[in-house]
């Protein structure tokens, strides 16, 4: 067994890298794809077809900002668990454990009443990462909440 993480000075975020760099990325390249796509096609492609090409681009792009904002953050009064779709805020003596298992594609988190939240803000695929984030969130349960001694 690996040697107990201190926890880290709050407040603290935790943020993927790489799926972020990605997400971003992408959005950027379909949106200008899509307006050079939108300047240069074909004469038969009217004003509306132009905009509802970029528009189009543009939802992609949001979506894909829904998939790079994920995080979790950690102050004083809890924690905020930032998702693709929703957001969950909760104190610190309302979270029991965060688990993160092998093949696991982010860590879930376990409340006292019963809910378990993946918290998307710490990714699976960052392996080095992921391990030292979801220890740092376990050592503030500890010290913070109600979560069993082990």
């Amino acid at each position: 067994m690996s040697e107990p993480v201190p926890p880290p000075p709050l407040p603290v975020t935790w943020r993927p890298r790489r799926p972020r760099i990605v997400a971003y990325g992408f959005a950027l390249l379909i949106v200008l794809g899509a307006v050079v796509m939108a300047v240069f096609i074909a004469e038969p492609f009217k004003l509306p077809d132009r905009v509802a090409i970029v528009a189009f681009g543009c939802a992609v792009a949001f979506v894909l900002h829904l998939l790079g904002r994920v995080r979790v953050e950690a102050d004083d009064e809890g924690v905020t668990i930032v998702n693709a779709l929703r957001t969950h805020r909760y104190t610190w003596p309302e979270i029991l454990e965060v688990t993160l298992l092998v093949g696991d594609p982010w860590p879930k988190i376990d409340f006292s009443d019963g809910r378990t939240i993946g918290a998307m803000g710490i990714q699976g695929s960052e392996k080095p990462r992921a391990r030292r984030a979801t220890a740092e969130l376990e050592a503030l349960i500890r010290e913070r909440g109600e979560a069993r001694d082990n």
